[in-house]
């Protein structure tokens, strides 16, 4: 059974820095593309960034120069750096996995506000 743990979310203040991460446990990941996307209030889900298994990304126009997506395969890990944030980055935030049909994590809020 796959299961995503992510941990990183939380209230910053624009301009400031967080770090998502996101474990995954239950296979082999390091064949399958990761990545994150993001919901905010009243709008749909969105790709924010993604990694393939062989280390090619993808952005949001949105999040292009400011976030960098990056996996770990020994730990079957993927992080997401985001800097400069802005208040419309505002969301919840959901570790996917490319296997199969697609595997999601919960969700961890991330807030930019002063």
């Amino acid at each position: 059974q796959v299961q995503l743990a992510e941990s990183g979310g939380g209230l910053v203040q624009p301009g400031g820095s967080l770090r998502l991460s996101c474990e995954a446990s239950g296979s082999i990941f390091s064949f399958y593309a990761m990545g994150w996307y993001r919901q905010a209030p009243g709008k749909q889900r969105e790709l924010a960034a993604l990694i393939t298994s062989g280390g090619g990304t993808n952005y949001a126009d949105s999040v292009k120069g400011r976030f960098t997506i990056s996996r770990d395969n020994a730990k079957n890990t993927v992080y997401l750096q985001m800097n400069s944030l802005k208040p419309e980055d505002t969301a919840v935030y959901y570790c996917y996995v490319g296997k199969g049909g697609g595997y999601w994590g919960q969700g961890t809020q991330v807030t930019v506000s002063s």
